[in-house]
């Protein structure tokens, strides 16, 4: 899938959780959301363009703060069985 379509997907996941009052809850809605829901070599994609750009800004390609923050502190659990050995 392109990264681009990937981005905008999870974008609108964060925007669906970042309007929750509570901050740890909303991250952690985007990541359950992520691991649960994404495929494998989606999640992968998605960890591979946040390894390439820590601050998950790529020219016009940008991840939503809430979102960054969500996979960031989430790597281990996103991180599909398979690519983690």
């Amino acid at each position: 899938m392109e990264i681009g379509n990937l981005i905008r997907m999870a974008n609108r996941i964060g925007d669906f959780f970042d309007a929750m009052p509570d901050r740890p809850e909303a991250i952690e809605g985007v990541a359950n959301h992520i691991q649960k829901f994404w495929e494998p070599r989606m999640r992968v994609e998605l960890l591979a363009f946040v390894e390439r750009h820590p601050d998950g800004i790529d020219g016009d390609v940008r991840l939503s703060p809430i979102v960054l923050e969500a996979v960031k502190g989430n790597r281990e659990r996103l991180t599909p069985r398979a690519a983690a050995h």
